[in-house]
């Protein structure tokens, strides 16, 4: 008997070694590519500067718990942004990126961004979900119902490009923009992007 509930012990202690890989998971939140102008960023509604990801454009498979029995709200968001026209002069330029819930608490809603760029090109950025802007504003295991995409310049906070004298320097552009959610205990996957370069 004693025997058998070392053995046991040991089964339970090497399984707590391995089950967050066994239950690692990720998927794409979202994958889209659109050209933004300055008439998109003047005409969205109801705030300027968006483009809204929603209904078909954000993944129907997402869950509607976000912290069992797959734990992502301890994870990671991995942003991919890809960069495929900008206007020249290589003005410093940032997306904000938003998550809508389906129900919120404080100011109801938190972002995270991407990096700064300036130029064409692939910008790759892991962040912590539990580190971003208002992440606790969240009720996460109620879900996502949208995400919302704001084009920024780097002055930081409410740097809506729209609203720069100099707008030429922003739009039109096109990007991709992919958001993977990473579980806890998992790294990852680039693999999961379909038609990488």
């Amino acid at each position: 008997m004693q025997r058998n509930l070392v053995v046991w012990g040991l089964c339970l202690s090497i399984w707590g070694l391995l089950a967050p890989w066994g239950l690692a998971d990720q998927f794409i939140l979202f994958d889209v590519t659109f050209t933004y102008t300055k008439m998109d960023a003047d005409h969205s509604t109801p705030s300027k500067s968006h483009y809204y990801v929603k209904d078909k454009l954000i993944s129907s498979d997402r869950p509607k718990d976000w912290t069992s029995p797959v734990d992502y709200r301890n994870g990671t968001a991995h942003v991919r942004l890809e960069v495929l026209e900008k206007p020249k002069g290589n003005e410093p330029t940032t997306w904000t990126i938003c998550y809508i819930p389906n129900a919120g608490q404080k100011n109801g809603y938190g972002c995270l961004g991407t990096d700064v760029y300036r130029d064409v090109g692939v910008y790759d950025k892991d962040i912590p979900m539990t580190k971003f802007w208002e992440n606790d504003s969240i009720i996460w295991s109620k879900g996502i119902k949208q995400m919302d995409l704001v084009i920024k310049d780097n002055s930081g906070g409410g740097g809506h490009a729209h609203k720069r004298a100099d707008h030429e320097k922003f739009f039109p552009t096109k990007v991709r923009i992919t958001l993977v959610q990473v579980s806890a205990g998992a790294k990852y996957d680039p693999s999961i992007i379909p038609k990488l370069p």
